[in-house]
């Protein structure tokens, strides 16, 4: 169990990164969540406190250097340790597209908001769990879209690939400070983000996914949750710089 942990958690309004902080919230562990929607990080909030957790909700765009600063001083302020931390945000919303046919501008920005914005938030949980003699465990939430190139989403694929690269790196750099970081590989889980690609490249047909997944469904952001917060926990204490692939076996034929 987590008590007296403190976990914190990016993308925490819906979705996986959700589930892991409800998860958290059930082992003991007090959260943070993040996200940049207001509305939703306001009602994702009320149900992790109707649920009995001990939870708090920083609006923050962690693409934006300043306000994942403040993010990680209010988790400071307000519990003033940081053991955990699960970087979950993400967004299809931008940069979608072919290759050649993308401007700059939307390069930049899907790469600010996939990419830079997990390694900012990296940055600064570091440096906290720097500060602590227990250290601290990290998990970046990739794809398996960062495995492989994606046709009309490679600024996605790159960024999630970069989320692998980051982990691995930090990993070695800070083992022997006693900060563990690892990736979650994710598959198609049932969240916005997959809905939203469900109705863009399959018109709402599932089936296009499931067609791909040996254990032929999509899975529940739940299960993720359940890989994010074990490798987080002292179950995994030897497990360091890993890209575990939770995806229902989209992907067993390639590796």
């Amino acid at each position: 169990m987590m008590q007296g942990k403190v976990a914190l958690v990016t993308g925490g309004s819906s979705g996986i990164g959700l589930a892991t902080a409800h998860l958290f919230a059930r082992q003991g562990a007090s959260v943070v969540i993040a996200a940049r929607n207001p509305q939703r990080g306001a009602a994702a909030l009320y149900a992790l406190r109707a649920a009995g957790a001990d939870a708090e909700f920083v609006q923050t765009d962690v693409s934006v250097n300043d306000e994942v600063s403040a993010l990680l001083r209010a988790v400071i302020e307000r519990y003033d340790r940081l053991d955990f931390a699960v970087n979950s945000a993400a967004t299809d919303e931008v940069g979608m597209g072919l290759t050649a046919d993308l401007s700059e501008a939307e390069f930049d920005s899907a790469i600010a908001l996939n990419l830079k914005s997990t390694w900012l938030c990296m940055k600064y949980e570091i440096k906290r769990m720097l500060e602590q003699r227990e250290g601290g465990s990290i998990v970046n939430v990739s794809s398996v879209n960062g495995l492989g190139g994606v046709p009309g989403a490679g600024t996605y694929a790159v960024a999630k690939a970069g989320v692998i690269a980051l982990a691995k790196s930090a990993a070695m750099e800070y083992a022997a400070r006693r900060i563990r970081v690892n990736a979650l590989v994710a598959g198609a889980y049932d969240t916005p983000l997959l809905r939203r690609a469900v109705e863009r490249y399959a018109k709402g047909d599932t089936s296009a996914y499931t067609s791909r997944i040996p254990l032929g469904r999509i899975g529940n952001p739940e299960e993720a949750a359940e890989a994010a917060v074990w490798l987080c926990s002292d179950a995994s204490s030897y497990v360091t710089g890993n890209a575990m692939i939770v995806d229902g076996g989209m992907t067993s034929w390639a590796r």
